[in-house]
Parts: C-alpha cells; sequence; structure tokens
C-alpha cells in the first residue's frame, strides 16, 4: 500500500470523517465547510470490450464538496445513437442522497431514501404514468448500475478503506472480504455481493505489462475481476468478465 495521501484519497465515501468528533459549536469550522470549493477526484473513460471488438464507452467524473460527492457518468455506444447519463450523489460515509438515470427520451429513474427504504420512480415512454418500486435497504447501501463501471471504482475504494489500516506509519490490508448490500436501479432488483483484495498481480492494459492490485468481486451470477492502481491513488484501471467476454479499460 501507498502513502497516506493515497488513502485519504480512498476514503473520500468512507465514513472515516464521520468517525472523527463533531464540532457543531465551532463557527469558524461551520464557515471553512460552506467555502469549501469543489474537489476534482477523478475523471477519465473506459473503453468498454466484448470479444476485443470495443462497443461503448463511458466517460465520468466524480467530484467532492464538504461532506458530499457525485459520481456523473455518460455512456455511448460506439455504432448508435443511444447514450445513457447517471449521477450518483453520496455523503462521506456512503449515504445515498439521490441517483439518478436516463436515456434520452426512451425513460428514467430517480433512487431516493426514504425512512429504511429506498424508493425507485421509473418513468417510460411506455408508462401512462411512472412506475415506483420499494426496497428495503438502508441508505448506506451501495448503487451498482448496469455498464456503469465507476460505480465499481468507488465501490473499491469503500472496501479498500475498511480493509486498510495505518500501522506504525504505513497501511496494511487485512485482506478480509466484504459484503455489501446493492441496488441495480436498471434491473429493479436487489442483491448481496462480496469484494475481496487478492493482491498485486501484472496486468496486461493496452499492451503494456503493469503491476495492479487485483479485487475480486462475486454473488448471484457475479464473478468478476477488478484491477486499481495502488501507485495512481487506486484508480480502477481494468475489469474483466470472463462469463461475458467482457472487459473494460481505462483510457
Amino acid at each position: 500500500m501507498r502513502a497516506v495521501v493515497a488513502l485519504v484519497f480512498v476514503c473520500f465515501v468512507i465514513a472515516c470523517t464521520a468517525a472523527l468528533p463533531a464540532r457543531a459549536s465551532d463557527k469558524k469550522e461551520k464557515e471553512k465547510e460552506k467555502a469549501a470549493p469543489l474537489q476534482a477526484v477523478d475523471s477519465g473513460s473506459f473503453g468498454i470490450f466484448i470479444k476485443g471488438q470495443r462497443l461503448a464507452t463511458e466517460t465520468f467524473t466524480i467530484h467532492q464538496q464538504n461532506a458530499t460527492s457525485t459520481i456523473q457518468s455518460e455512456l455511448k455506444q460506439e455504432n448508435g445513437p443511444a447514450t445513457q447519463k447517471s449521477d450518483l450523489v453520496i455523503t462521506s460515509n456512503g449515504q445515498i442522497l439521490r441517483y439518478e438515470w436516463s436515456q434520452g427520451t426512451d425513460g428514467s429513474l430517480t433512487v431516493l431514501p426514504k425512512d429504511e427504504f429506498l424508493i425507485e420512480k421509473i418513468t417510460s415512454a411506455s408508462f401512462t404514468k411512472p412506475a415506483e418500486q420499494s426496497f428495503l435497504m438502508p441508505n448506506t447501501s451501495v448503487i451498482l448500475d448496469n455498464n456503469f463501471f465507476v460505480h465499481r471504482e468507488v465501490l473499491a475504494w469503500r472496501y479498500l478503506a475498511s480493509d486498510c489500516k495505518q500501522d506504525g506509519g504505513a497501511f496494511k490490508c487485512e485482506r478480509v472480504a466484504g459484503d455489501f448490500g446493492v441496488l441495480v436501479p436498471q434491473d429493479r432488483t436487489s442483491l448481496h455481493i462480496r469484494m475481496e483484495l487478492v493482491g498485486a498481480e501484472k496486468v496486461n492494459i493496452r499492451g503494456s505489462e503493469r503491476e495492479l492490485l487485483r479485487l475480486n468481486l462475486k454473488g448471484d451470477n457475479v464473478d468478476w475481476a477488478l484491477w486499481v492502481d495502488d501507485h495512481d491513488q487506486f484508480k480502477l484501471m481494468k475489469v474483466a468478465i470472463p462469463a461475458d467476454n467482457t472487459e473494460v479499460v481505462r483510457d
């Protein structure tokens, strides 16, 4: 594992800051929070390949301001007009504030927390009125929508921040698997998944061999491998989905 700066980056969606003592009476601190500038955490694009052919590109940005992070993404097919957009807003301890997805005029959906539920509202050209579905899930559940791989990057950061601790000035990872409740809004379904740190591996990225950290993501009908770069703020570099002959590679 790398230096303190790297893990601070990882912790941007985790409850690390929430565990610190609150200073509600400190007016100066409140003023600083209000004045905090918008911070760019990550941005870029992923190429989505099936059987070696590039079929789509996901372009994404992650910004943080005060205790709120916004993850925005756009998915474009290589040969087709279809464009999907997603917008996820979460707090520093991973609580969902809002999720939105849309595909042109074909339809859209939103997910909002309400009490002990996540409420999904779906609008479609084929519906006479919006449909609504409730999921008995806490607001700290994970959004992993179809085709938006930046959501997997955020999950990897969340897992690593819980598994890796500071020990004598260095960070050490216990490699204990983490279990997460997940909502897949486009499928209108929830599931449980497990993430586990495997360790360093040499991986081919666009013709060059790189040493990256491998994470396994498993669940019902889910068996993925993810690789993050511990030399560059644990950014997601590659995803392999063998069952679908699919690879996702950061451009």
